[in-house]
């Protein structure tokens, strides 16, 4: 069990980016984090792998304090070494699992491993990188938008990978500005706002986050749009 009690983070001792936020996350389970941009969902992240450092709260794992090298990070944006080519890449991360079949699981992702890195699009970078953490094998997995820039068929396989690492025990915690790439893969699905979890609602619920983010704005949108649409 992940859980995240009373957290809160702020830069400088200024803004306030997360305030007395709690999640759970069980073993074996995929949870989804939606909100909008700012909201604080990459920051969330970087309190879990100690990227930043957080003034009040805790994180657990099983009880103890969540370490970094029980994670496996997913960010936004990846980097790479300039100069560097993806089976090069791919051999520093060999040393940490020297059994991951990484030629095996490329026959699914397809990436020009010979060619530089640099001159690979930005959804050939996310699949490099994704290839990269998942040889980690860690209990958990934190996947900051993992769909961004990633052609419809790559999507389909990180779903059914995603799937199988669930059902293998994986704590996996993703986010998406795309509410629809996570109704159909996740356990759960957090909304993020205004500094803390909102609400949480299970699959069996899902209908109703529609209502809940956007019930309550929607018809003056609506209403906004069509008389500028006249105007």
């Amino acid at each position: 069990m992940l859980k995240i009690e009373n957290l809160s983070l702020s830069y400088d001792g200024k803004k306030t980016i997360l305030e007395g936020l709690c999640l759970d996350a069980k073993e074996g389970s995929l949870h989804g984090l939606v909100g909008g941009n700012g909201s604080g969902k990459t920051s969330l992240f970087n309190c879990l792998y100690g990227t930043v450092v957080f003034q009040q709260g805790t994180i657990l794992l099983n009880g103890s304090p969540l370490k970094r090298d029980a994670i496996a990070y997913l960010e936004t944006e990846n980097f790479f070494y300039p100069k560097i080519t993806g089976k090069e890449y791919l051999n520093l991360f060999a040393h940490v699992n020297p059994g991951f079949d990484f030629r095996g699981w490329n026959e699914l992702f397809v990436l020009p491993l010979n060619r530089l890195t640099d001159t690979y699009s930005s959804g050939m970078k996310k699949k490099l990188a994704f290839l990269g953490i998942m040889s980690f094998d860690r209990p958990v997995m934190i996947l900051d938008e993992p769909f961004n820039g990633v052609d419809m068929e790559t999507v389909q396989i990180m779903k059914v990978i995603l799937d199988k690492l669930r059902h293998a025990g994986k704590i996996i915690l993703i986010t998406s500005h795309i509410l629809e790439s996570l109704t159909s893969i996740c356990d759960s699905i957090s909304y993020l706002s205004g500094k803390n979890i909102v609400f949480t609602y299970n699959r069996s619920d899902y209908d109703k986050i529609q209502e809940a983010v956007f019930g309550l704005d929607n018809a003056g949108t609506k209403a906004r749009v069509a008389r500028l649409l006249q105007s």
